[in-house]
């Protein structure tokens, strides 16, 4: 009985603590997970990567994701950090843990299993166990329902920004994991990574379908200057204009809204001539 009343009393104490909680996000995936458990009301700051859901954006920005620095961040106050896996320099984070802020890394793999892991880590960290649960459970259901059979059809993934050369997306990549979930073939074999789009490499790697972000769109001149890339136009991809124009975040973040973005790409996989 004593147990059960201290329990009680300690409730209104616990919840106190939550909501006085201040989190800086440092990932896409990290963020759109603290949105979709309800958490974002203890949100002080994201970093460069978080913009989606819109609503991220209105945050203070800490910066890109793999160049932070400790002041930027411990600017805000924030008493937690959610930290991807990605985020670098690891230096960093120590400096922001030694200044007393709370750190918790939240994993990262290319497979849709770390999803869920995700989920739990997030979910523990900000006192929402509940709402956890039942993200975890909708989120087996949509796994579950992912087509499972494998398709032969090769997908050639560029990451095109601007200031930088094309790029394609080789082995042990974001994209490659998820054009292997969608039970497709990463076009280009033998590398990992990402290495410069080749005229060579490209016409051997011969893909069906090519996919690209909107900001590699933009970054290309639009989508009719896509096929003037080295060795597209000699692809069936490129003789038959087949491009996904993807959100790359969704497709690549291994997050909440990676399962959607996968079943768009085998969508249209299986509607290639």
């Amino acid at each position: 009985m004593k147990r059960g009343f201290a329990l009680l009393c300690a409730l209104p104490l616990m919840a106190f603590a939550a909501a006085q909680e201040k989190i800086v996000t440092l990932g896409g995936d990290v963020t759109e997970i603290v949105y979709a458990l309800g958490a974002q009301p203890l949100l002080v700051g994201r970093d460069s990567t978080s913009q989606w859901p819109q609503a991220a954006n209105h945050l203070p920005d800490v910066g890109y994701l793999r160049q932070l620095n400790a002041e930027g961040i411990l600017s805000l106050r924030p008493t937690l950090v959610l930290a991807s896996a990605q985020a670098q320099p690891s230096l960093v984070l120590k400096q922001v843990e030694q200044s007393g802020v709370k750190v918790v890394t939240v994993p990262d793999r290319h497979d849709l299993s770390v999803i869920e892991e995700k989920v739990q880590v997030i979910a523990n960290a900000t006192h929402r166990e509940a709402q956890g649960e039942r993200l975890r459970n909708a989120l087996r259901q949509e796994l579950s329902a992912l087509p499972s059979t494998p398709l032969n059809r090769r997908v050639l993934f560029i990451l095109n920004h601007g200031g930088m050369t094309a790029m394609a997306a080789g082995q042990e990549t974001a994209a490659d994991g998820a054009i292997r979930a969608a039970g497709l073939q990463n076009a280009m074999q033998g590398f990992t990574r990402y290495q410069p789009l080749s005229q060579e490499g490209v016409i051997a790697s011969q893909p069906d379908l090519v996919v690209i972000s909107r900001a590699g769109v933009e970054a290309s001149g639009g989508e009719a200057n896509l096929w003037a890339l080295p060795g597209l136009a000699q692809t069936p991809a490129g003789r038959n204009k087949q491009v996904l124009v993807v959100d790359d975040m969704a497709l690549l973040g291994f997050s909440l809204r990676t399962p959607q973005a996968i079943r768009q790409l085998r969508a249209k996989a299986e509607r290639l001539p």
